[in-house]
């Protein structure tokens, strides 16, 4: 590798990406069992050991492997010879993360952060749904309610869904909030909890800062996401790694044209993000990837099939790796010919047919180069990794686990006071007044046992006012009302003779 570029692989030529265009964005498309997480892994290397921090969803597992040592297999030393590699064994420096906790640092955002567009995906909402989630945070913008976790959220829809007077308040100023959207969202929460949202709701939130560090040698740190259990929540999937693009466009300050990335980002199974994705989400989705570009973020889409991103986006990818597609089907042959017509044509190369039979290993590629006109497309063989192809063991991750730079900064979680309290807060200082006025139910059974404050009548026995002649009447029907068992408890013990 040259200091300016990362070497993938050779064609009639070394294949290079020039280092100046990994901000670029790329696309590595193939059928399973291609090749595309050993592509995957040769760019993370190459990206490391230029010092670029990569993060990158592991989705089997098997990419875990680049943080420990490779082995000089046959294969590797004979694939590295066909290229014209020196090949030395390496391992890599690795932060694992996960967001449930299980095979990696946990990762957490708080509701606000997510924001009511990404909310609302994440939980399948409609238009109307929508309005109420976007009314909801702004009436917790203006009355300071912070909005952290899931629990939060429960707490102001019961609170939009219940209060009669807040409902009128908010239709007034923003329009209708039926209870009949505030319960389907409801239903849609806790939906939402059962694949894992409240493990990933919750401070303390991620610092980006955390996701582009380098190691003593100057080699950025692999940021791996354990995703083989999240991918049982798809919908969680896509709209985290939507979540995290959106907060890397906008925390990051404006860089221009750096000489190499300052981040490199692997969303791979990209086609979850924009499945069933309302227009709104899928422009956004085009800005982030548009416009991160000038915050020194490159973010390379890995799928099956080239179709499964939209065009607008696929215009944007300007570094294409192709492995081997299969045209068994009407749509199979329609992905063979679109991933043939995006590359810059090779008179040499019938593209759509070499697609076809390309061997595992074998791509075609196409970087940008000179000026960020895209290569002619070139038939590669993809150089072998210099780490373990392959999982980690258990143990190997859990000691990595232990000897990571962030230990014991996210792995407990923080519940400091938010939306949920202060609700819970503000309904105790209304219900005090009312039982400072009324005496409380203390005070009703002391008047009915005689340690009332009437008058003593002839004897020297309390006499009942009126009132509590009224009370000791309607006894038997508070006890029938009373809306808690420890409230019929107390009634039944103390006023036994009754009812029963």
């Amino acid at each position: 590798m040259a200091d300016d570029s990362l070497f993938i692989g050779k064609s009639t030529k070394p294949e290079e990406l020039a280092l100046k265009f990994g901000n670029r964005h790329g696309l590595i498309t193939g059928a399973t069992g291609t090749g595309k997480t050993v592509t995957l892994q040769v760019l993370a290397e190459g990206f490391s050991n230029a010092g670029v921090p990569v993060f990158a969803a592991d989705i089997k597992g098997d990419l875990s492997g680049v943080a420990a040592m490779g082995e000089a297999k046959p294969f590797i030393l004979d694939r590295a010879k066909q290229v014209g590699l020196n090949w030395a064994p390496a391992e890599f420096p690795v932060v694992f993360w996960d967001l449930f906790g299980e095979q990696g640092h946990p990762i957490r955002a708080t509701i606000s952060e997510m924001g009511p567009l990404l909310l609302s995906r994440l939980m399948d909402l409609n238009e109307t749904q929508e309005g109420v989630i976007n009314i909801l945070f702004r009436y917790a913008d203006e009355k300071g309610l912070l909005l952290l976790d899931l629990k939060d959220l429960r707490a102001m829809l019961a609170e939009l869904g219940s209060n009669k007077e807040l409902q009128n308040e908010l239709r007034a100023a923003y329009g209708n909030v039926s209870a009949q959207s505030v319960g389907a969202i409801q239903r849609q929460l806790l939906t939402l909890e059962n694949q894992g949202g409240s493990q990933f709701f919750g401070e303390p939130a991620l610092i980006l800062k955390d996701l582009m560090r380098t190691d003593r040698d100057g080699r950025g740190i692999i940021n791996l996401l354990a995703a083989d259990k999240l991918m049982g929540s798809p919908q969680l999937y896509a709209t985290f790694l939507l979540w995290l693009m959106s907060e890397l466009f906008q925390e990051l300050p404006e860089v221009g044209d750096l000489d190499k990335p300052k981040l490199v980002f692997f969303f791979d199974e990209a086609h979850l993000l924009f499945n069933d994705a309302p227009k709104a989400l899928v422009e956004k989705i085009e800005q982030v990837v548009r416009l991160i570009r000038s915050k020194g973020v490159g973010i390379y889409f890995v799928t099956q099939n080239p179709l499964d991103v939209p065009e607008t986006v696929l215009a944007q990818l300007g570094n294409r790796v192709q492995h081997a597609l299969r045209a068994f089907t009407p749509r199979d042959q329609k992905a063979v010919k679109a991933a043939a017509t995006t590359f810059r044509q090779n008179p040499k190369l019938n593209t759509e047919e070499v697609i076809t039979q390309l061997g595992k290993g074998e791509a075609l590629v196409s970087m940008l180069e000179g000026n960020g006109v895209p290569s002619i497309v070139q038939r590669t063989l993809i150089a072998p990794p210099t780490a373990r192809i392959g999982p980690v063991t258990v143990a190997e991750r859990q000691q990595i686990i232990a000897a990571s730079p962030v230990k014991d900064r996210y792995d407990e979680v923080v519940d400091r006071e938010s939306a949920f309290e202060q609700l819970q807060k503000r309904h105790q200082a209304e219900q005090a007044p009312q039982e400072a006025d009324t005496g409380g139910l203390g005070g009703l059974l002391g008047g009915l046992l005689g340690g009332g404050s009437a008058p003593a009548g002839k004897g020297g026995r309390s006499r009942m006012t009126t009132s509590e002649v009224m009370i000791r009447n309607a006894a038997g029907s508070i006890a029938r009302s009373v809306g808690t068992q420890i409230g019929r408890a107390l009634i039944r013990g103390v006023l036994g003779g009754f009812r029963r």
